[in-house]
């Protein structure tokens, strides 16, 4: 498993700009609150190409494969989130990054951004949307929450999008955030409402962190309103 940050030499290869015919391909601007982001996603969520069966070894199906590809509510509410959130002088990881609109608004910004996510496209599209944006370049890491060894080191804000999806995954989920958290740190969660945000609250104040959570502001972009929360953790 990869765990050092990622070049875009390094993911030159995994581009789906290789595999046009294959996959069907947007490009569209999201326009947030004061910052327009400019950006190359699958066409829909009937996408699909691993010819070499590597998503397919990292337990990958068919049918979630072109997740990672879409914009969805939950990531659009995260990115406008971060469009006006405290930066300064912080170190910030976005798990679960997907095509990364956070992170492409936060390195608008010109903060310390590192993306990660499990999927093994994630990274080229990430460096080929970075590209289209004319941003600066955001180090990548292609990790899974079960990963124990990661040499991302820790981090001031950790924030994601509609990571809450199975029961299972909290455990991990809360552990992996738990060990890349400095001391003092800020969690940012967009939730869309799939049930499971109580339970990781609880596993997130046994593990010293405090918790609240708000409805986030209406989003012109969002073709129905969105329905989830913005949870926040923190731990001082």
């Amino acid at each position: 498993m990869n765990t050092e940050p990622t070049s875009p030499d390094d993911l030159a290869h995994l581009s789906p700009l290789h595999s046009a015919s294959a996959l069907r391909l947007r490009y569209h601007t999201i326009e947030l609150t004061g910052m327009d982001i400019h950006v190359r996603t699958l066409r829909d969520n009937q996408q699909f190409y691993d010819p070499d069966g590597v998503a397919e070894q990292l337990g990958i199906s068919s049918a979630t494969w072109p997740l990672f590809g879409i914009i969805w509510p939950s990531g659009m509410v995260l990115a406008n989130h971060m469009v006006s959130h405290a930066i300064g002088g912080l170190r910030i990881l976005e798990i679960g990054c997907g095509i990364g609109l956070a992170s492409l608004v936060l390195n608008h910004r010109h903060a310390d951004i590192t993306a990660t996510d499990y999927h093994p496209e994630a990274g080229a599209f990430l460096i080929e949307n970075v590209r289209i944006d004319a941003g600066g370049i955001i180090p990548f890491v292609r990790t899974g929450w079960e990963d124990s060894a990661s040499e991302l080191g820790r981090f001031d804000l950790i924030i994601g999008s509609d990571l809450l999806y199975e029961q299972a995954h909290i455990a991990l989920l809360s552990d992996f955030i738990n060990r890349h958290a400095q001391p003092h740190c800020e969690v940012i969660i967009v939730d869309p409402g799939r049930g499971n945000h109580a339970s990781f609250s609880k596993r997130m104040l046994a593990l010293g962190y405090s918790h609240r959570q708000e409805k986030p502001a209406a989003l012109d972009v969002l073709v129905k309103p969105f329905k989830g929360q913005i949870l926040t953790y923190d731990r001082h």
